[in-house]
């Protein structure tokens, strides 16, 4: 009797070396974040006034109700399109890049990413004054730094996250530029 082969065949040896495939990491984080964003906002509005403030720790932390038609800090609010055009350009790149994902903290930092994407482009799309031109909601105001929501603060966290991971010279396929080894 011969006994089935510990691995599959369908495996490529070379393959049969590298990390697992990171795709359901980045894909429960993405939903995490897209979850607790849209949440938040549904809660928000319905609590809250636009531009009504609700302090939380004196003038220093507080929710304040804010429609912003642009980019972080306001910037670009006449060119809500464009912003979705490159959203849209960015979700689109992850999902690509999610192919050969297989490090930890590329798939965490990617998530991260990717959820704030969405989150944002569900306002884009399906809030005032229309597709493409909606404005997203922020509540979240600290001392003198702009309004944001659980979508910024996850492509925040991400895109350092990503800054550090390249730093340390990780790349997506797990392995390391610095001392050849995959982790």
């Amino acid at each position: 009797m011969s006994s089935a082969p510990t691995e599959p065949d369908s495996v490529p040896e070379a393959s049969r070396d590298l990390p697992p495939r990171r795709l359901a990491t980045l894909a429960v984080i993405a939903a995490v974040v897209i979850s607790l964003d849209l949440v938040t906002k549904i809660v928000m509005v319905s609590w809250l006034a636009d531009g009504e403030r609700v302090p939380l720790i004196g003038d220093l932390v507080s929710f304040t109700l804010v429609r912003n038609p642009g980019a972080a800090f306001s910037f670009a609010t006449g060119m809500t399109w464009v912003l979705t055009l490159v959203a849209l350009a960015v979700v689109i790149g992850i999902m690509r890049f999610a192919r050969r994902l297989r490090s930890r903290g590329w798939a965490v930092a990617l998530g991260l990413v990717l959820g704030g994407a969405l989150g944002n482009l569900v306002d884009r799309f399906f809030r005032g004054p229309g597709p493409l031109q909606g404005h997203v909601v922020d509540f979240v105001s600290v001392g003198w730094f702009p309004v944001f929501n659980v979508a910024d603060s996850a492509i925040t966290i991400g895109g350092v996250l990503l800054v550090l991971l390249a730093l340390m010279g990780r790349d997506l396929d797990g392995s390391s530029t610095r001392d050849g080894s995959t982790a």
